[in-house]
C-alpha cells in the first residue's frame, strides 16, 4: 500500500489518482480499438468514449454524496471540499452515470449502432476496473473485512488511515485485489465470448450480468461501512443496484438471446 506516490511541498500526487487515469485511458483505447476492428466511425466512438468518462465521474460523486447524504447535510462545505473532488466514488454511480451519458449520446447520433458499439464497452469496463482496483488497494480504500486467512494483508500507513479511514494494523480481506482479479477474468471471457457472439448486445449485457453477481458476493469480503446500506443493513447500496440489474438484464438477454 503506497497511497501518495509523490509529495512535494507544492502538491500531492495520489497513486489512487495516477492508477485511475490509467484505468480510464486503457478503457478508452480498448473502446477505439473495437470500433476500427468492427468498421464503426472512430471519431463518433471517440466522442462516446469522452461522454461516458464524464458521466462516470459525475455519477460516482452523485451516489458517493446521496449514500452518505446526512454527513453531507451536517456538514454542507463537504460538497465541494478537496476530499469529495479526490475521491473514486461508487461504481455503481459511476456505472449509472456513464448509462444515461451514452443514451444521450446515441440520441444525438442515431447513425452509431447502439447494441453494437455496447458491446465494444463492456470488456473495456471490465479492464479499467481491473486495474482501478488496484488503485484502490494502493490508496486503501474500499477495503476487506478482518480476516485470519493466509492472505490477509495489514495496512500500516498512517496516510491511509486519515485520507480513507483504512484500519491499521489489522489483517484484512484484500477486497480490493479479489474485484481486480474477477474483472481481469471478467474482461478475458469477454473477449472470448466477442468472437463467439451470437447478437449485438451478448457481450455488454453478459458484463452487466456477471458483474453484478460477482459485486454481489464480493461486497460480503468488504469492510468498509461508509459504502451505504439498505433494508436495515440486508444488503449494501452496491448490493441492491447488483440485484436490480439482474433483474433487468437477465430477461433482456435471454429475450435477444430467443430471437437471434
Amino acid at each position: 500500500m503506497h497511497p501518495k506516490l509523490l509529495t512535494t511541498p507544492y502538491f500531492t500526487l495520489h497513486t489512487f489518482g495516477v492508477i485511475l487515469a490509467i484505468a480510464y485511458l486503457c478503457a478508452y483505447w480498448w473502446l477505439y480499438r473495437g470500433a476500427r476492428r468492427e468498421g464503426i466511425s472512430r471519431e463518433l466512438v471517440a466522442g462516446l468514449g469522452l461522454w461516458t468518462i464524464i458521466g462516470a465521474i459525475v455519477g460516482a460523486k452523485l451516489l458517493l454524496i446521496l449514500r452518505t447524504l446526512p454527513y453531507y447535510m451536517q456538514h454542507p462545505s463537504e460538497f465541494w471540499s478537496l476530499g469529495t473532488l479526490q475521491s473514486g466514488g461508487d461504481f455503481y454511480g459511476g456505472f449509472i452515470g456513464a448509462l444515461a451519458a451514452s443514451m444521450i449520446y446515441f440520441l444525438r447520433h442515431k447513425e452509431l449502432p447502439r447494441w453494437r458499439v455496447a458491446d465494444l464497452c463492456g470488456p473495456a469496463i471490465a479492464l479499467g476496473q481491473g486495474i482501478g482496483r488496484i488503485g484502490c488497494f494502493m490508496a486503501g480504500c474500499d477495503y476487506g473485512c478482518p480476516t485470519t486467512l493466509p492472505w490477509a494483508v495489514t495496512f500500516t500507513d498512517p496516510a491511509a488511515a486519515e485520507i480513507v479511514g483504512t484500519p491499521l494494523g489489522i489483517p484484512l480481506h484484500p477486497a480490493q485485489l479479489y474485484e481486480s482479479l474477477s474483472c481481469f477474468t471478467l474482461f478475458f471471457f469477454l473477449v472470448w465470448m466477442s468472437g463467439r457472439k451470437r447478437f449485438d448486445g451478448q457481450i455488454v449485457l453478459a458484463y452487466s450480468i456477471l458483474y453484478a453477481v460477482l459485486r454481489f458476493f464480493l461486497e460480503y469480503a468488504r469492510g468498509d461501512a461508509d459504502r451505504g446500506f439498505v433494508f436495515n443493513g440486508l444488503f449494501s447500496t452496491s448490493q441492491l443496484v447488483a440485484l436490480i440489474l439482474i433483474i433487468i438484464g437477465l430477461p433482456i438477454y435471454l429475450s435477444r438471446h430467443k430471437t437471434s
